[in-house]
């Protein structure tokens, strides 16, 4: 309430004077009360009336809607109104308690379980963790008084968190330890003695349900002994669900309580989530403060039925419900990922369908309507339409500015024309008034090719720069905007060479518009400031154009046998060489009868040609339109190439081999008896390298491959390299490399008959991916844990049985940090901590390349979808941060009998998993039970 004319007590009644209310305080104009509703607080005190008084009232949904937005300020306001108004500190504490503040029912409340009982697993970690903290005579567990009641082996959080930090190596943070208890008082197994808070770790209060319940004993020694061995073998699963665990607390948390780390948290989540894919990144940071988690226990549940009133849209994170319609039963079942009630929604309409839930412990995501229609509703009051002839040409949004910068908000750009986008950035984001980073300039330059190819970008700078070639006479002020129209074009020329390097100066247009500037620059007294840009730029091209002149006719060659492609001089580890374009490239091209020809062709070469001239040397009588390229896998599995791909043998899989066929002949291709065979590789036992040694060389030898690698060329593997005609050679021997060193892992393992010989390899290859992980390529991490993981090894249970306790809980804490769930979330928490030189796992980039690519469309209502540009150009920036400094690694004192460098850059691989399967079979056949 606010008042706006009269005077009021405020009174409060005491248990000493019952019948006689105490005046605490008197308000008049201007004074507000009530702030109470925020937290759905009972009131604490009365206002009565001394006069006619006139009020002006929020009501609470509004008021929180007010708050969610306006956090910062409207905390300074509310506590600089309850100081104007005379309220005294115990008021003040007795409004902000965060303890006995019932929660509204739309949120369910963090601090109870999500279960109606813990899971099995779950249940003997939790015994495990109570037995080892009961039998440690230091333990944190005690019995306390709290408020007069006695309350048994209750530890605050804090010291919860400290045991377990000082329990495990693989838990590095408090934020961690904090997520594993948090997993485990969601499955009921821990709880707040009050049952009021969800595991933080701060002085609250906890303690374990069965000794709430009063049912637990004193651990024995077998007890302890037991619990070791259960700590041992399944503190990374707990581990695992940690991270899930916290997101879940947040989000069953009211919004006014989510803090901004935690916000920013969910939306990373929600980014990842395909059902909200189609709404913009401002809608998704929204939704953030709002979307509420929810789980039902029992299958069975009905959620809303047919005819009800929509007032929720639902997301599916765990489990399955079934769709009924009246008159015709289960229509579909929905799974993870899927959602639904959202057209209810927004249509305004009754419910469809009637939601039942097919399994226990279903967890959903729940958007309401009231808050999805306000963030409609106040996306649309910020962004702003520029329009030309009566179509839009830029659609912009309001966002609020960072903190130290001028003024309240500032415009980013959601959707636009080319040209239009392109002068609102030389407008706003270049000249010596712009400071600050601002992610439009870097996602246009990185981006720009998807939309606006290089020679008409070049166009239209120049049309900009040259503007002033048809006027007549100027005014100062026309001269002024003129020359600084002059001066943004050449530091956007300046702004592009940084970002994209090379790649600038591959268009010979872009060169002639350089030298244009520069003369131009020469030339006119005005812009001579400018002179220090363009001659940086100069450098820049001049070696670039002398790298390119000196590498010019460069040649490579892919082995026959399965070898790395290599510069044809044979060296296999070229330091930091680009693979170009136009350098040629020799293969062989098989036909049906295993009978071959070899080419040599330029990278740039299409499908087309390369099939039309061997079937040309082939002799195979027949038309282009009858013939199909095509790769055969080691597998047997084909893969026709389209007739405009390029960059086709750099392509093939590891043991992939290239065939020309007529296409009423595909069936009837076969691979080659060697493609079921190892790749050819020195013949030198992997044992007497050093471990350290093998992974230095290896991080060596991937920094070059990754370095190679431009940013264009995740944009050209998503888009398809056919739409811009460029090739992705450098990224495909990088990817090659992956795969190399996962099938390299398991084809040393199940090449080794001796169980002893196989049990050594085991613990070099886990000591292997620690140093992997140490050197931070955690490409080969991960290739080389996941070829660990590999179903032709991880079946030799009598070889793993015989690995050492210290090295099978290493490869357990591996396996996490590459678990898949959650979008990796593990490995992605994992690498934002780490500072370059890094080698990020490449899969995964190409992934959220394809996620962002398919989840979003490139053009909304005939506009550039800019959003999708810079969801696409975060991921690009990633390759960019990892290699922002160069890698200096400490060279291992050699200790190997051989040279390591020639071993590591062509490895003995078979890629063929039925292959590995029989031969894992054969070393250590299934038990018969």
């Amino acid at each position: 309430m606010l008042s706006r004319r009269g005077l009021y007590d405020v009174e409060q009644s005491t248990k000493r004077y019952a019948k006689s209310p105490v005046t605490l305080c008197n308000l008049g104009v201007g004074a507000t009360f009530g702030e109470s509703i925020l937290h759905d607080l009972p009131r604490d005190s009365t206002v009565v009336t001394k006069t006619t008084c006139e009020l002006l009232r929020v009501e609470q949904q509004d008021f929180r809607l007010i708050w969610e937005k306006n956090k910062e300020l409207m905390n300074d306001i509310i506590n600089s109104c309850k100081l104007k108004n005379g309220f005294g500190p115990s008021v003040s504490a007795t409004n902000t308690s965060p303890t006995k503040r019932p929660l509204s029912p739309d949120h369910p409340n963090p601090a109870l379980p999500i279960t109606e009982s813990p899971s099995p697993a779950m249940n003997r970690m939790g015994w495990a963790l109570r037995t080892l903290l009961v039998a440690d005579n230091s333990s944190c567990l005690k019995d306390r008084k709290v408020s007069g009641k006695l309350i048994r082996k209750c530890a605050p959080g804090t010291e919860f968190v400290d045991w377990l930090v000082n329990l495990s190596p693989i838990v590095h943070t408090r934020a961690q330890a904090a997520g594993m208890w948090q997993a485990l008082l969601e499955e009921g197994i821990l709880s707040h003695v009050n049952k009021e808070q969800p595991f933080k770790d701060k002085c609250f209060l906890y303690r374990f349900r069965v000794d709430e319940d009063g049912t637990a004993g004193t651990p024995s020694t077998e007890d302890i002994n037991a619990a070791n061995e259960q700590i041992r073998e399944s503190l990374s699963a707990l581990f695992q669900r940690g991270p899930d665990a916290t997101l879940r607390m947040i989000l069953r948390k009211p919004s006014h309580e989510r803090t901004t780390e935690e916000l920013e948290l969910v939306f990373e989540e929600l980014l990842h989530i395909a059902a909200l894919s189609h709404l913009s990144t401002s809608i998704k940071r929204e939704l953030s403060s709002i979307i509420v988690f929810e789980s039902h226990a029992q299958a069975g549940t009905i959620l809303f039925s047919q005819g009800d009133e929509g007032r929720s849209w639902y997301i599916i994170l765990k489990g399955s419900v079934d769709v009924v319609i009246h008159g015709k039963g289960t229509v579909a079942t929905l799974k993870s990922g899927d959602d639904f009630g959202k057209l209810a929604l927004i249509n305004d309409a009754p419910r469809a369908a009637t939601i039942v839930l097919k399994e226990n412990n279903c967890h959903l995501l729940r958007v309401d309507k009231e808050h999805f229609n306000r963030i409609l509703r106040d996306v649309e009051a910020n962004t702003l339409r520029l329009q030309e002839h009566g179509k839009d040409v830029l659609v912009l949004e309001r966002v609020a500015k960072q903190r130290g910068q001028h003024s309240a908000f500032k415009y980013t750009v959601m959707s636009g024309t080319p040209a239009k986008m392109l002068e609102h950035l030389l407008e706003t984001r270049l000249g010596n008034q712009v400071g600050g980073v601002d992610p439009f300039l870097d996602d246009f330059l990185l981006t720009h090719i998807v939309f606006m190819p290089v020679v008409q970008l070049v166009d239209e700078l120049a049309n900009y720069f040259h503007c002033d070639v048809s006027d007549g006479a100027q005014t100062p002020e026309e001269r002024e905007y003129i020359m600084n129209f002059k001066k943004r074009v050449i530091q956007f020329m300046q702004k592009w060479v940084m970002a994209v390097r090379h790649a600038a100066f591959d268009e010979p247009s872009v060169c002639d518009f350089i030298e244009d500037l520069a003369a131009e620059v020469e030339a006119d007294p005005e812009l001579h400031e400018e002179t220090s840009i363009i001659h940086n730029i100069l450098t820049q091209m001049s070696r670039y154009q002398d790298d390119r002149n000196q590498n010019t006719g460069q040649k490579w060659k892919l082995p026959p046998n399965g070898q790395p492609i290599c510069l044809f001089s044979g060296n296999m580890t070229p330091s930091k060489t680009v693979i170009r374009p136009d350098d040629d490239i020799i293969f062989r091209v098989y036909c049906a009868d295993h009978t071959y020809c070899t080419l040599r062709f330029p990278l740039h070469t299409t499908a087309e040609i390369i099939k039309a001239c061997a079937a040309d040397k082939l002799q195979l009588n027949r038309g282009p339109e009858d013939l199909c390229l095509v790769e055969i896998k080691s597998n047997g599995e084909r893969s026709v190439f389209k007739d405009n791909d390029v960059s086709i043998p750099t392509g093939l899989s590891l043991n992939g081999r290239l065939f020309v066929s007529t296409k009423d002949h595909l069936d009837a291709l076969t691979p080659l008896p060697e493609q079921e065979g190892a790749t050819e590789a020195p013949e030198v036992d992997v044992e007497i390298f050093s471990t350290k040694e093998l992974a230095y060389y290896i991080t060596i030898f991937d920094w070059d491959l990754f370095w190679a690698v431009h940013e264009y060329e995740l944009l050209y593997h998503t888009f398809g390299r056919h739409h811009f005609g460029k090739i992705t050679a450098n990224l495909d021997v990088f990817l090659r490399r992956f795969n190399e060193l996962q099938y390299w892992i398991v084809t040393e393992i199940v090449v080794t008959p001796s169980i002893s010989k196989r049990v050594a390899l085991l613990r070099k290859f886990i000591k292997l991916a620690a140093y992997c992980k140490e050197y931070q390529n955690l490409n080969a991490f991960f290739a080389v844990v996941m070829g660990l993981s590999n179903m032709a090894v991880s079946r030799l249970q009598q070889t793993w049985d015989k690995i050492p306790s210290k090295f099978r809980k290493l490869y357990q804490e591996f396996e996490a940090l590459i678990d898949p769930s959650r979008n990796h979330r593990a490995y992605r928490v994992f690498v934002g901590k780490l500072q370059p030189p890094l080698i990020p796992f490449m899969p995964l980039l190409l992934k959220d390349m394809t996620f962002a690519h398919e989840g979003n469309k490139t053009s909304l209502d005939g506009l550039v979808n800019f959003e999708k540009m810079h969801m696409m150009a975060q991921t690009m920036r990633t390759l960019r941060f990892c290699r922002s400094r160069s890698l200096g690694l400490e060279p291992p004192s050699p200790k190997s009998e051989g040279d390591v460098r020639p071993y590591i850059s062509c490895l003995r691989v078979i890629d063929n998993q039925r292959v590995l399967t029989a031969m894992s079979q054969k070393i250590e056949p299934t038990r018969k039970l």
